[in-house]
Formats: C-alpha cells, structure tokens, sequence
C-alpha cells in the first residue's frame, strides 16, 4: 500500500501524541487507529500496523522505567510469560471467534473503571496491601488481559493499572510502570502473528515509530516527575473517553438527540 509523505508525516504527529497519552494512561489506541484507518486501510491491517507502531512506544516507555529502577524483573517474570501466551491465543483467537459482545459490554467497563479511580481515595504513590500474590496474577491477570490485547485491545492499559493497583497493591506510578512493561510484551506476542499473515503496512507502521518513541519517552518522564497528580486525571479522562467513543459506536441511537 503506498502512502503519500504528507499522509507519513500526518500520521507521525497522530502516534506522537499517542504514545505520550499512552505512556501515561493508555488509550493511544483511540488516536492511531482512525488515523490510519482514514488512509483506506482495511481494519485489519490498521490494526496489525497500530500494533507495529505500539510497540516502539511501549518499549519506550518501558525503557525508561527500567533506566529508572521503577520495574521489578524477578516478580514480573511469570506475568511477562502469561501475557506472551495470552496474547498470542487472542491474537489466533479473534480470527476465529465473533469479537462483537466485548464491544458492547467494554464501554460500561471502562466507565466502572474511571469512577473507581475517581471515587477511590487510597490509589495513590504509596503501595497498598497485596491481594493476588505473584503466581495467582501472572496466571489470571497476565493470560487474562494478555489474551484481550490479542483479541481486541481498547483499554488495556487501564485494565492493567486497575489490576495492579487493585490486587497487587501497587501505587499509582509503579503500576503504570509496570502496566507498559505488560502491554509492550503483549504488543510483540500480537505483532508476531500480525507478520505472519503478512497484514502489517511497514512504511506506515515504522513512519509512526518515531513519533511513538519520542511521544512515550516524554510521557514517561511525566509519569516519573509528576507521579499521581498527572496519572490519576489522565486514567480517569482517556477510559471515559474510550467509554463515550465507543458507546458512540455501539449505540448510535442514544445519541440521535446530538444534532450537528
């Protein structure tokens, strides 16, 4: 597919802002996406090169926590395993199963999500008590959302933060290191088949890469300098973005009253 250098550099700017959203709160997603799929590319390919792009973002931004000590390697082995498998079986599993109930129940999910963070006066930079010790959550949380990154995606990260914050106790900045340490080891599991079926746009996908790299890096600088105070905010407004969005998608008729 070939590509005009306008609609490249377009396309570099969109992933630039992205991957600084994404560093912080995930949801990139719902930038990358469109954009790509406003070039005329068909879904799945939009698809298999928004994962291209993703993970130089999230590697990104995973590097940086790793140069700032923040990510804990020894406890995250068995999730890092659990998720490569989780998402390779989604990534298999969505060519073969019908994707349209997790579109309709995700927006009602990640408006749970950004209340909880909102509502809840302990998600914050101090750790909590730990409620899922290391297996138990690489087995559950790491398959688990590993498989739905694979499958579908929206709202990763914020599944991710949740869980973390929820069941592993971390505070707010440790769980979003982590949280991207997840996603772009989920990210290269869903790539990987992505090649294999010959789906990715490289000129696309490695035009974005740079805007995605530099994108994360500072947002992650954010992440480390700013901690709660930009965190919190951002996880509550990008999932009730991604709600709204797509309750748009899935329930046009409830906002028939929204005139133009």
């Amino acid at each position: 597919m070939e590509l005009e250098i306008t609609t490249l550099a377009l396309l570099a700017v969109a992933a630039l802002l992205a991957g600084f959203i994404d560093a912080i709160a995930g949801g990139g997603g719902l930038i990358t996406v469109p954009a790509l799929l406003a070039t005329g590319m068909p879904p799945t390919m939009a698809l298999a090169t928004n994962k291209l792009q993703s993970c130089f973002g999230s590697f990104s931004a995973t590097f940086y926590y790793f140069r700032r000590g923040l990510l804990d390697w020894r406890t995250m082995k068995w999730a890092i395993v659990c998720t490569f498998i989780g998402s390779v079986l989604g990534t298999i599993g969505v060519q073969l199963i019908d994707a349209s109930i997790l579109q309709k129940v995700l927006p009602f999910l990640l408006g749970a999500f950004a209340l909880y963070f909102l509502c809840s006066p302990r998600v914050g930079d101090e750790d909590r008590q730990q409620r899922l010790s290391i297996i138990p959550f690489a087995l559950l949380i790491g398959t688990g959302i590993g498989f739905y990154d694979g499958f579908f995606g929206p709202g990763t990260g914020s599944f991710f933060a949740l869980a973390f914050v929820a069941l592993a106790g971390f505070s707010l900045s440790k769980a979003t290191a982590h949280t991207k340490l997840l996603n772009f080891t989920s990210n290269i599991a869903s790539l990987l088949f992505f090649i294999l079926g010959g789906q990715v746009v490289w000129v696309a996908g490695l035009s974005m890469a740079l805007g995605q790299f530099i994108g994360a890096r500072l947002g992650s600088k954010m992440v480390v300098t700013q901690g709660t105070r930009i965190i919190k905010p951002m996880l509550v407004t990008v999932s009730l973005v991604m709600s709204v969005h797509l309750l748009w998608q899935q329930y046009p008729a409830w906002f028939s009253w929204i005139n133009f």
